[in-house]
């Protein structure tokens, strides 16, 4: 059986998540992420000590004044600690700003990266920015505290709009910019409405995402009033045991393309976005759920994708843990996705990140969609922890729903693979997203057949500690082709003013290498610089530095060096006795001027024409010798022809000359050479005055 999926049904109005960002305990990638996942892994820890006192804002008792009743969640380390210098941002500004608005920014260059986009290349389009944050803890310590230290930079530094427009500030971009609130449902919705901003043609691409910390015992306190907090530390999604969440921090970002713009990019696709929808679901009061405005939220979503609600196979559940939010998400889910489907169709499986990181709350709905979205690529569905028993108030072979309990493929893996995610504010703003498979085979680089003799890993960063950081993380892709790493290197990172390149021939060379620049230690493998001011300039060198069969790899494996070597020879190959390829391959001749200088000259111009088809622009051109016809040539100062013309009659005039003559290097001036030289009996004379102190007899 297959679905009634199209996927080219929607392709107009279907988005690409291009790139993943996502900080969260221990996790610092999207590759951390998915481990963590499908190994079942959890981040939950009681309140660390450089937060707050966990035992003394602690009391078993919800009714006691001024305490909370759980000392357990799922907290960053580092949130004090920022590379400001990174980000041009000076340490006065950075302390007045909220450590939320810096993990954004963080998560903003990390998803360009992982997309393979380099952050200085989207200044001046319409990136949009949207943003999903409810807390404000760190505006919370500056009204407490530090009034009495405000600066200029403290207005922006604690307002929760600067999230979005700080980040699209530094980008240089112009695409909206927006910070949502919507309660715990704000990320998910602020990836919806980057969407929907994409289908208008308001923006070209999105970053979307959302953040969140807990800084202050406070909030925690006042979550735990509200009855919301799990006193054991951990969420029981679906599971009798259920009493509540566990706050998380972290956060995640993606980055949205058209699927059209995507696929014509050769971009990596995460996951494709169908569709989706937001309402608001009135239940019995303020803060209770509604089972009927969660239904009408999925009804709507499936509608706008134009998806049957029975293909979908996995859903990502808000999935709180508590137990009056699970039993009516359980039946919305059930009437809508679960009931229509036949005896013959698995049940709809679910999970919930939360039972990983706890609740992200602001940034809890692109948490649960970058979960969602990895399960897509990766093709396998990850366990939702801490079930054994169901919640008696739901009924899961009624509703046809089955809690994902272990790492397993996907339901009807020969159908396009489906999933849904669901975030829900407190409110009663809920949002759910429709995604899919990317369609057709992924887009495959092509390796050389043959593997190169030396393969170059080029690092860069902004300082020599984080050069040496940079090598650490790279380890961690080890395991990935070693050329597709230095392809990946060199054209998708920013090129900082601290540069290493690792060098080696195999795999074992090159961790050896990358290992030693992580330690700091000296490596014949490792090169390491710093850039400095000035301009660039291209030297090209005179006779001598000829070569049987010079060029002739580079002919084979670069188009444009041989169009540039072919046209030279045209040029020259009239003006000679014999065709100027034939004395290079076979070397009879090479050293003689005659053919030495037009050979350099052709070899030197298909170089230079090679490296500017890599981008490389330099400000001067110079040359020695025969190299000065060279620089221009390539300077525009004269055309193809006449440079082989004057290059032909060079080499011509040069060869001959009388043989037998010699010449020598001098460290002296003109005038005590020429003082000499007249006391001298014999043809010797000054051939070239090169500098203040260098001169040619």
């Amino acid at each position: 059986m297959t679905n009634s999926v199209n996927p080219g049904a929607r392709e107009a109005d279907s988005i690409a998540v291009v790139g993943i960002s996502v900080r969260l305990p221990g996790v610092g990638s999207g590759r951390d992420f998915w481990e963590l996942l499908r190994t079942g892994g959890q981040t939950v820890t009681e309140v660390p000590p450089d937060r707050w006192d966990a035992s003394a804002a602690y009391d078993p008792n919800p009714l006691a004044p001024g305490r909370m009743t759980s000392m357990w969640g799922s907290f960053l380390d580092g949130v004090d600690r920022f590379d400001a210098p990174f980000f041009h941002i000076s340490p006065r500004e950075a302390a007045a700003m909220d450590p939320q608005q810096r993990l954004m920014l963080e998560l903003g260059w990390e998803v360009l990266e992982d997309a393979g986009v380099l952050p200085a290349s989207v200044r001046g389009t319409r990136l949009a920015v949207f943003v999903g944050a409810i807390w404000d803890d760190y505006a919370k310590l500056v009204y407490r505290d530090g009034v009495g230290a405000a600066s200029q930079h403290t207005a922006p530094g604690i307002q929760r709009s600067i999230l979005s427009s700080r980040l699209s500030h530094f980008l240089g971009v112009h695409g909206p910019s927006l910070t949502v609130d919507s309660g715990q449902s704000s990320s998910l919705s602020a990836v919806h409405l980057a969407c929907e901003s994409l289908r208008k043609g308001e923006s070209d691409a999105a970053i979307a995402g959302g953040v969140n910390l807990s800084l202050l015992p406070e909030s925690s306190i006042i979550s735990s009033k509200w009855g919301g907090l799990s006193p054991d530390g951990r969420c029981y999604t679906f599971d009798a045991r259920a009493n509540g969440y566990v706050r998380g921090e972290g956060g995640g970002a993606v980055l949205l393309k058209p699927l059209a713009a995507a696929l014509a990019d050769g971009d990596t696709i995460y996951c494709v976005i169908r569709g989706g929808a937001i309402n608001n679901g009135v239940g019995d009061t303020l803060t209770t759920p509604s089972a009927e405005g969660q239904a009408e939220v999925l009804r709507a979503a499936y509608a706008a994708a134009r998806i049957d609600p029975a293909q979908v196979q996995y859903v990502e559940l808000h999935g709180t843990g508590t137990r009056v939010g699970d039993p009516i998400e359980a039946t919305a889910l059930g009437a809508v996705l679960g009931a229509p489907r036949s005896a013959q169709v698995q049940p709809l499986v679910v999970g919930s990140v939360k039972t990983n990181v706890g609740h992200l709350e602001g940034a809890a709905g692109v948490t649960g969609l970058i979960k969602a979205a990895l399960a897509l690529h990766h093709r396998e569905i990850p366990p939702s922890l801490n079930f054994e028993t169901p919640n008696p108030a739901i009924p899961l072979d009624e509703l046809r729903l089955s809690v994902a309990r272990e790492l397993a493929p996907w339901p009807r893996p020969h159908d396009t693979l489906i999933a849904g995610v669901s975030s829900f504010g407190m409110g009663g703003t809920n949002c759910h997203l429709v995604l899919s498979e990317r369609p057709g085979a992924p887009a495959t680089v092509p390796v050389p057949a043959d593997a190169p003799p030396a393969i170059l890993w080029p690092l860069s960063a902004r300082s020599a500690p984080a050069l040496r950081d940079q090598a650490r993380a790279l380890e961690g892709w080890a395991l990935d082709d070693p050329i597709d790493v230095a392809w990946s290197l060199a054209t998708t990172r920013t090129a900082f003013e601290h540069r290493a390149v690792i060098a080696g021939a195999s795999r074992d060379e090159l961790l050896a290498g990358l290992a030693a620049l992580a330690a700091g230690s000296p490596s014949a493998r490792v090169h390491t610089g710093q850039t400095v001011g000035g301009a660039l300039a291209v030297l090209f060198t005179g006779q001598g530095a000829q070569r049987i069969g010079m060029g002739l790899e580079l002919y084979e494996a670069h188009p444009e060096y041989a169009a540039a070597f072919d046209a030279a020879c045209a040029a020259l190959d009239p003006l000679l006795p014999r065709p100027l390829r034939e004395v290079i391959e076979r070397g009879d001749g090479l050293d003689d001027t005659g053919y030495t200088q037009p050979a350099l000259f052709a070899v030197e111009v298909a170089l230079f024409r090679l490296v500017e088809s890599w981008g490389v622009t330099p400000d001067l051109v110079c040359g020695h010798s025969i190299g000065e016809i060279a620089a221009a040539h390539v300077a525009g100062v004269l055309s193809l022809a006449d440079a082989a013309t004057l290059v032909a009659a060079r080499g011509r005039l040069m060869q001959a000359l009388p043989t037998g003559g010699a010449m020598a290097a001098a460290q002296a001036d003109e005038a005590e050479v020429a003082e000499l030289l007249a006391a001298v009996d014999g043809p010797i004379s000054l051939a070239a005055v090169n500098g203040p102190r260098a001169v040619v007899i």
